[in-house]
């Protein structure tokens, strides 16, 4: 039987900690920091690169996915020094995607030829909103304008362009939502991430929230009329969602992210990152220190900047490919996940509730079904 990264691709993240501020809504690992010596952080990727390569020889790397914090920040060398090192470690595919997240605020021309020289190919702007008074209630430090001009500039430089978009808003009406989205539409090239707002704990939304300090958030049914609004716009402009957040043409979608949720293997650098690797038939989930620098220290003293790995057995594994490809649209092959945690009673409940369907044994969710996905996912695993 052929390894996760054989039957679904290998990718490689890479995890840059940094921002210039900390936005309100999120629980990503992101710090800011005063001064940041790129030399230093450059060393420490290029010896986890180097270290995890030596235990995944002979392998084919698919991806390459720079995400933080906001990758934008890091110098055009340092980005360099990483792909070289990629390059020398493993063979890349002639059609790798190399992705690197973007913030308006720190896109210029040069640094993103810089990056472009350096192997980048394809890179995802962090936009949020086409309103400016939304963008400061979401603590983000650029304007519409600024937006603009940047994805003017990445479109100059890269022929993949991809940016993010979240809605259900304070106080966004469905019609406010339409109308942005029909804006988005015609600035798009290709991909769209497209999410709804969610209140995480632990971030400065989630404290409002429970003070009942946040205002305007809409209802669960305006959310779900924006969510379907999401499908219709997005189905007319011929993006459609190939995952539940994400809308592309066909030949657009993100190579990394399909490795994740088709269950391939990834290889997770950087403070915060987690990982996937099959080695010798076991599969591994690794994590990492999410202090950038107890990470760094750590790297440098020890030569590992992994905090902790455990196999997941086979059952398990075929619950994470479920749980990952039913958010895909193309669904999962139930046959091939070899695992007893599924319930094939609640299925065929399922199916004729219309929430999924089943074909050759692939199982999928409906247009219905999809907004309900984690509901869908408990009664399949109850």
């Amino acid at each position: 039987m052929p390894e996760n990264w054989q039957r679904a691709g290998f990718g490689l993240y890479i995890h840059w900690p940094y921002c210039t501020a900390k936005c309100p809504y999120c629980d990503f690992n992101s710090h800011v920091a005063a001064s940041i010596d790129q030399t230093r952080w450059a060393r420490a990727y290029v010896s986890e690169i180097e270290r995890v390569g030596r235990e995944t020889p002979d392998r084919v790397l698919r991806s390459v996915f720079f995400g933080g914090g906001t990758p934008s920040l890091m110098a055009p060398d340092t980005v360099a020094s990483i792909l070289d090192a990629v390059r020398d470690t493993w063979t890349v595919a002639n059609d790798a995607e190399i992705t690197l997240e973007a913030n308006p605020t720190s896109i210029e021309a040069g640094r993103f030829a810089g990056y472009r020289d350096a192997g980048v190919n394809r890179v995802s702007v962090g936009v949020q909103a086409l309103n400016d008074e939304d963008l400061r209630a979401l603590g983000r430090l650029h304007t519409v304008a600024e937006a603009k001009a940047a994805l003017a500039i990445a479109f100059q430089q890269f022929d993949r362009v991809s940016f993010d978009l979240i809605y259900a808003r304070q106080h966004q009406t469905l019609a406010q939502w339409q109308a942005e989205l029909s804006e988005a539409m015609q600035m798009a090239r290709g991909h769209l991430s497209l999410y709804q707002l969610t209140i995480e704990d632990g971030t400065a939304f989630g404290d409002r929230f429970a003070r009942g300090k946040l205002p305007g958030l809409p209802t669960d049914d305006t959310g779900a009329d924006m969510y379907f609004a999401t499908q219709e716009i997005c189905d007319a402009a011929g993006l459609p969602a190939y995952e539940v957040s994400n809308h592309a043409e066909t030949g657009q979608q993100s190579e990394h992210n399909l490795i994740y949720w088709r269950g391939g293997d990834y290889a997770g650098i950087g403070p915060g990152a987690h990982g996937r690797l099959s080695i010798d038939g076991v599969r591994w989930a690794t994590t990492t220190p999410l202090s950038p620098a107890k990470w760094l220290d750590q790297v440098e003293q020890t030569g590992s900047g992994e905090e902790k790995r455990e196999r997941i057995c086979a059952s398990d594994v075929g619950v994470e490919r479920l749980m990952m490809g039913l958010r895909l649209s193309e669904g999962v092959d139930l046959a091939s996940l070899n695992t007893n945690a599924i319930n094939d009673r609640k299925i065929n409940g399922l199916t004729e509730t219309g929430l999924v369907s089943m074909a050759n044994d692939r199982l999928t969710l409906t247009d219905k079904g999809r907004p309900l996905l984690n509901a869908v996912l408990r009664e399949i695993l109850a």
